[in-house]
């Protein structure tokens, strides 16, 4: 799940203003964010699988900062290049409720928390064989505010370091459950979206009280429609188009599960 996102730069100053930056720290952000929007188009489209680019914010040096990170988490441990490759590609998510016991999680969930402000995110809906899209996204368009965890790993061969990230998710809502239907999967999933009040416990708690976060978010009230097919011929790109509501005359009949 959550395997795409979307990403849209002007909103990323107010998101720092929700996370209580001071200002300090916002005159600081302010820069970075306009260096950010000169080098990087907005990721209307942003994939895991692509390793796209996220922003996120985390602590650096006691202070909340802003950098680019590439999807995909590669543990600084990781000895090859070809071996960062293969893990990258499974390490897009990871679960909250055992990040903190899995190897390729563990360091980044428990010193390099971060925050990951989203559009919103989509979601493939599975019905009589086939998959169809949604994009879902908050009802008074915030930005979600997603728990993420970071790494830094060096690369042996160019001894460059990459910054990458995989973001959290939690069981998902009532109403969510009925969208990520994935028959293969064990259970459905979602990011874990933090409310406002919980961002700075994110970043800077403890143990114990990270795992008490890492809830489906009930009190975020969602807007859901389905869109054109993220990938093949019918793909429109990373662009504005990509959000447009798009229906399915399959979709017409009552909801089912599987």
């Amino acid at each position: 799940m959550c395997y795409n996102s979307v990403q849209l730069a002007e909103k990323i100053y107010r998101d720092a203003v929700r996370l209580g930056a001071t200002e300090e720290e916002l005159n600081a952000l302010a820069e970075k964010i306009e260096k950010m929007k000169e080098l990087r188009e907005n990721n209307y489209h942003a994939s895991g699988f692509n390793h796209s680019l996220l922003k996120a914010f985390y602590v650096n040096d006691g202070k909340l900062d802003l950098d680019v990170f590439s999807w995909g988490l590669i543990p600084f441990w990781t000895k090859t290049n070809e071996d960062a490759i293969q893990i990258s590609m499974k390490t897009i998510n990871a679960r909250g409720e055992t990040m903190f016991d899995k190897a390729s999680f563990r360091d980044a969930a428990m010193h390099k928390r971060c925050v990951i402000p989203l559009e919103g995110y989509f979601e493939h809906h599975h019905k009589s064989k086939k998959t169809f899209p949604y994009y879902i996204h908050s009802k008074n368009n915030n930005s979600f505010l997603v728990g993420g965890i970071l790494s830094t790993w060096l690369n042996p061969d160019t001894k460059e370091h990459k910054e990458t990230i995989a973001i959290v998710t939690s069981k998902p809502t009532e109403e969510l459950k009925i969208i990520h239907n994935n028959p293969k999967l064990k259970e459905p999933r979602m990011p874990l979206i933090l409310d406002d009040e919980s961002l700075n416990l994110w970043l800077k708690g403890d143990v114990n009280s990270i795992k008490a976060l890492i809830q489906p978010n009930e009190n975020i009230e969602l807007e859901y429609y389905t869109v054109r097919a993220l990938s093949g011929k019918m793909y429109v790109g990373n662009n504005e188009k990509i959000l447009e509501k798009f229906s399915y005359p399959e979709l017409e009949e009552p909801w089912e599960l599987f």
